[in-house]
């Protein structure tokens, strides 16, 4: 499985055991929130919510395939280029800012679509 070794889920009744004896069959330990703590997975949670309002709820996925494929991409613009407001509007994979614009009449913009123009991400042409 990628070399994880811990499942963090909550303690939902829909997870059964057999759920959890596909994960520890492959040598990852189940590690279960606290009880009434919606806050304990909060960034798996703010993820998951971004993920599927920005992304999601906006494709017809055909397949497990096709699912992963979306959500690779989707995983690289949020890491790669989306800003983060806990960063002061830095994606995570960025060090520093780029440098500001400041002639708009002879900087030319460029625009690369993603997941087939669902997502716009822009930069600074060279």
């Amino acid at each position: 499985m990628g070399g994880f070794r811990f499942l963090i889920r909550d303690r939902d009744a829909k997870f059964s055991g057999s759920f959890d004896a596909v994960f520890t069959a492959e040598g990852m330990r189940i590690v279960l929130t606290p009880p009434r703590s919606p806050r304990a997975n909060a960034h798996a949670e703010r993820w998951i919510r971004s993920a599927r309002r920005e992304c999601l709820d906006h494709i017809l996925v055909h397949g497990e395939r096709h699912l992963l494929a979306v959500l690779g991409d989707y995983a690289s613009h949020y890491n790669r280029h989306r800003p983060h407001q806990a960063r002061r509007r830095l994606p995570p994979d960025a060090e520093t800012m780029p440098p500001p614009i400041t002639d708009l009449v002879h900087a030319r913009i460029r625009r690369r679509t993603i997941l087939s123009g669902l997502i716009s991400e822009y930069h600074q042409a060279a």
